[in-house]
């Protein structure tokens, strides 16, 4: 997994790479975490990940939550159809914010 982050006004945007697999999880949330910590909305883009684990998905469902406790937003943008598949199997669609 690689990535690469652009900033915008109060908005940080993420675009994450390859698999997120057990492997990558931390790499993740080393990267999502203090931003929404520093009170940003993150945009986190997911357009060229080929594939998601359920610890991918449950660095989804942290953001989430971590960006809920601190006031920001967590957007899911640009899913792959890999990544959508596994978010709409276990029907996170209806909690995450997904565009």
């Amino acid at each position: 997994m690689t990535y690469k982050v652009t900033e915008e006004g109060d908005a940080s945007t993420v675009f994450l790479d390859g698999e997120i697999d057990m492997d990558k999880t931390e790499g993740a949330k080393e990267v999502i975490f203090p931003l929404i910590d520093a009170g940003k909305n993150v945009n986190l883009n997911l357009s060229n990940v080929q594939y998601m684990d359920s610890s991918g998905i449950s660095v989804l469902i942290e953001s989430h939550q971590k960006a809920l406790e601190k006031g920001t937003k967590l957007i899911v943008k640009d899913v792959s159809k890999s990544v959508l598949k596994v978010i709409m199997m276990a029907k996170l669609e209806q909690i995450l914010n997904l565009e």
